[in-house]
């Protein structure tokens, strides 16, 4: 295995039969596979008794953004096509967006959308344009109306009413991502019943997952990439869960690599979250050392994604490996409506192993 600081992009490549990237979710939410990784031990299991993997006392926690329709159609003044998929809105009707069209648009151009709205291009900044929306109502509120989910581009087909529901997990509270937190999908009411039934908390943080979650990696020197900025916030009711759980020497469960990050970013050296909304920008490559989360439930990754090395810090690169092989030869659903994985860390937090 390559130390931490000689990884290098080519480093999580993996082939996938493109059969096996899930096209739409199953027909229940929690109906979906789960694969146990702890170490070299791989364990096949189901969504639905995951309260059987957790122990009484452990903590889950969840992110409860709120996903936006966040891609739209419109017109250049040339009669050009313009898709636009909204990064995140910063005014009530101003945005930074991603475009892609034939050519993109100038600073000063107007393009045209459907429900009597136009937007002017105020500035660009790499991928990432700035728009000021004139009409009458918030951009939110039009985005609601003409906008459509921001499915993800390895989902190959329109997405449609299915998709305002289950591209939304059961728990979403505060509106703000363009792409979903997809480990939350799995969950629905017999799920969280199953947990409280087997003593598991739940708390919840918030982030706003951006639409450069899809952006590659480019560079095969991983300190090259840069990560995109993404808002979160950790209410102090979940800071003073977290805390209790370390105290009683139970575990803290991140549901999804945002959660994770989230939690990551307001934990200091000595494994205590600070309650409070910031920004961050981590990126989780081998080699990074833990603070605060125990285990990870998060779907399967990308090839070559942020996503990937982070699991691969969580589990161990030689584990994940072996558990994605073990996944594409059993046949395992993947990406954002596949199924899931339940990851232990390699290492122990601050202060020593708590559980």
């Amino acid at each position: 295995m390559p130390q931490p600081h000689s990884f290098r992009l080519h480093d999580f490549e993996f082939e996938l039969p493109p059969e096996l990237i899930a096209q739409a979710p199953p027909a229940e939410r929690s109906a979906s596979r789960l694969l146990g990784v702890e170490g070299d031990t791989l364990v096949d299991g189901r969504f639905i008794d995951l309260p059987h993997w957790l122990t009484r006392g452990d903590l889950v926690v969840l992110n409860d953004t709120r996903v936006i329709k966040a891609r739209a159609v419109g017109t250049k003044p040339t009669g050009g096509r313009v898709e636009m998929l909204v990064e995140r809105i910063v005014a009530e009707r101003e945005a930074w967006v991603q475009l892609r069209a034939s050519h993109l648009p100038h600073v000063g151009t107007s393009i045209a959308f459907a429900g009597a709205c136009t937007a002017t291009v105020l500035a660009r900044e790499g991928r990432f344009f700035h728009l000021r929306f004139d009409m009458t109502a918030s951009l939110a509120d039009w985005l609601d109306v003409n906008g459509a989910m921001p499915l993800p581009p390895y989902i190959t087909r329109a997405a449609d009413a299915v998709d305002d529901t289950r591209y939304q997990t059961v728990y979403a509270r505060h509106p703000g991502a363009v792409a979903a937190p997809t480990a939350g999908l799995h969950f629905d009411p017999s799920a969280f019943a199953a947990l409280a039934e087997a003593g598991i908390e739940t708390a919840y943080v918030t982030l706003h997952v951006g639409a450069g979650t899809f952006q590659p990696v480019t560079h095969d020197d991983l300190a090259l990439h840069r990560m995109h900025t993404e808002h979160f916030s950790i209410p102090p009711a979940t800071s003073a869960a977290i805390a209790a759980a370390r105290a009683r020497g139970a575990r803290v469960i991140a549901v999804g690599t945002t959660t994770l990050r989230a939690l990551e970013s307001a934990t200091d050296e000595r494994g205590r979250v600070a309650p409070g909304a910031a920004q961050t920008a981590l990126f989780i490559t081998p080699g990074y050392r833990f603070r605060v989360v125990d285990r990870l439930l998060t779907n399967f990754h990308l090839p070559r994604s942020t996503l990937l090395m982070l699991v691969s810090a969580f589990a161990g690169y030689d584990a994940i490996r072996r558990a994605y092989a073990h996944a594409i030869a059993a046949r395992y659903r993947f990406f954002s409506y596949g199924d899931a994985m339940l990851l232990s860390r390699t290492s122990p937090p601050p202060g020593g192993e708590k559980a």
